[in-house]
């Protein structure tokens, strides 16, 4: 960054593996958001959060305005799935279904956040990601078409 540069961006970002499988299993998923952290700190981002459940996860990040937003999401997803495929954590070969949702926050949003993102498992108890992921986008006025949105299965 340039001398004089001063930012305060957070993001949100939620995706799922391929064709929406629950293959992020109560077993990995310390391990794999652990990694998942790590790649955002070697991007030079702050890990604020990742968690999930079975078939998404959502990442919590203080982002480093010299990588793009759509940059770090291709990396944290390449970086991560051959962790996941090289360490053999799920049957058959991992990947991230294309896309992904990135929200925006402000300072006075990130406990809130934190905690939303931290209670996924107890969350999802009451709404699924479908639900979750189409409040989203209502709440942030998102246009979207169904077409573009991730594979639901349920």
């Amino acid at each position: 960054m340039k001398p004089g540069t001063f930012t305060q961006i957070y993001i949100q970002l939620v995706f799922s593996p391929m064709n929406r499988q629950c293959l992020l299993q109560k077993n990995i998923r310390p391990r794999v958001f652990e990694y998942i952290s790590g790649i955002i700190t070697n991007l030079g981002h702050k890990s604020i959060i990742v968690n999930g459940i079975a078939d998404h996860v959502h990442l919590f990040i203080g982002m480093n305005p010299n990588l793009s937003v759509s940059d770090t999401v291709k990396e944290i997803k390449r970086a991560s799935s051959l962790f996941i495929n090289e360490n053999r954590l799920t049957p058959g070969k991992f990947q991230w279904q294309h896309g992904y949702g990135g929200f925006s926050y402000s300072r006075s949003h990130i406990e809130k956040v934190y905690d939303y993102i931290l209670n996924q498992e107890e969350h999802h108890k009451k709404k699924t990601f479908r639900e979750e992921y189409l409040d989203f986008l209502k709440k942030y006025e998102i246009s979207f078409e169904d077409q573009y949105l991730f594979e639901f299965f349920e």
